[in-house]
């Protein structure tokens, strides 16, 4: 039977070759290593006839994640890892070296900024940070040494959506690589990889493994680059645990279900609280994917807001730093994703004390438009 569409295809995932029992769901494989009966049994993993020796280079559980949200983003292969971070610089890594360049749009999620401007000079690799907005600005930062271009599908807070096809096309032009963060949109929404994409990068912490239990991150593209990418894990020591390759795996197969609800109640929201005199600009997206924008609505209140009463008035709203869970939560980005950047560097992107990046879960969209209106009245200076 062909699976086409994207519930079944997650939900009927191919397990790897190691489940050799009926068991309904997939076994955990929590050990560090795997035995063999004797030297030649042992001599058989080296020469590609045997999957499995330790599980820093290779276990089952990740092995299949890797492959999920390959199949997912209908990319040729993945690799799971021990977070988003850890996920990013694999990538990098696997493309750039001492002395390449690469240009980053600059209005990254801030851990991510942080890496790119901060880590990635230790490896001699030098990085341009480019408003990614304007092609001809791009175009006027790559050189020779240039390797790479990196951004976010949907970006983080203000949910700008990147054009794939334009960045594949001056990519193209120049012989470089492309990286996208796909974390916001999730493949559900965008298979940045099917416009041409070389790599692209997930927090599998957030809507892949969906509940908030997990740290996880997933790197996915072609054959080559993903073998590149993990030597780079493996030999950084940066692999995913078996168990949280199976909870992420577990959250994953309802992936479609989460973004379906979680996106129409962003939309729902951001209609509302757009008509709201007490907030000055709502940013979402009008147009990701036929299927929904994203489930992720970022706000700057007006300067008549209080802020610390807003965050006390959240009532059963959750006050967070991270996101994508099945409940509704709310981070403050001066405080929390981008307080690593200057003040300098955060009003360059729009980043002010008044932004506020709102989080959708799955809860009934009216209770969670009825707790933010009443939030923001009683939050009235």
């Amino acid at each position: 039977m062909t699976r086409t569409s994207f519930n079944t295809k997650v939900v009927h995932h191919k397990m790897s070759q190691a489940q050799i029992q009926n068991s309904k769901s997939t076994p955990i494989y929590q050990t560090s290593a795997f035995t063999f009966k004797d030297l030649d049994h042992m001599e058989s993993y080296y020469k590609g006839e045997s999957p499995y020796l330790y599980s820093r280079e290779k276990n089952p559980n990740t092995d299949e994640l890797g492959m999920t949200v390959a199949n997912l983003e209908e990319a040729e292969a993945g690799v799971a890892t021990s977070s988003g971070m850890s996920a990013i610089l694999a990538g990098i890594l696997s493309v750039a070296k001492a002395g390449d360049h690469i240009v980053a749009a600059e209005d990254l999620y801030g851990g991510t900024h942080k890496l790119i401007t901060k880590e990635l000079q230790t490896f001699g690799i030098e990085v341009s940070m480019v408003s990614f907005t304007d092609t001809d600005k791009i175009r006027g930062y790559i050189k020779d040494n240039t390797k790479l271009l990196y951004t976010e599908s949907i970006s983080n807070p203000f949910l700008r959506v990147e054009n794939l096809q334009q960045l594949v096309e001056l990519a193209n032009e120049f012989g470089v690589k492309t990286m996208v963060d796909n974390t916001f949109a999730t493949p559900y929404l965008l298979q940045p990889y099917t416009s041409g994409v070389d790599l692209v990068v997930h927090s599998g912490t957030k809507y892949i493994g969906g509940h908030s239990d997990v740290t996880c991150g997933v790197l996915v593209g072609g054959e080559e680059l993903i073998q590149k990418a993990t030597e780079k894990v493996v030999t950084l020591g940066s692999n995913l645990s078996p168990f949280e390759a199976w909870l992420t795996q577990r959250g994953a197969k309802t992936l479609g279900l989460r973004m379906k609800q979680q996106s129409d109640n962003a939309h729902k929201l951001a209609q509302t609280l757009s008509d709201n005199r007490f907030v000055k600009q709502v940013y979402y997206p009008e147009f990701v994917s036929d299927k929904g924008h994203g489930a992720i609505v970022t706000i700057e209140l007006d300067h008549q807001i209080d802020i610390e009463t807003f965050f006390r008035s959240l009532g059963w709203i959750k006050i967070a730093p991270t996101l994508a869970g099945v409940e509704t939560t709310v981070s403050y980005p001066v405080r929390t994703s981008h307080r690593a950047l200057s003040e300098a560097e955060r009003e360059n992107i729009g980043i002010n004390d008044f932004v506020i990046r709102l989080s959708i879960g799955i809860e009934d969209s009216e209770d969670i438009i009825a707790q933010f209106e009443q939030c923001i009245a009683h939050s009235i200076k």
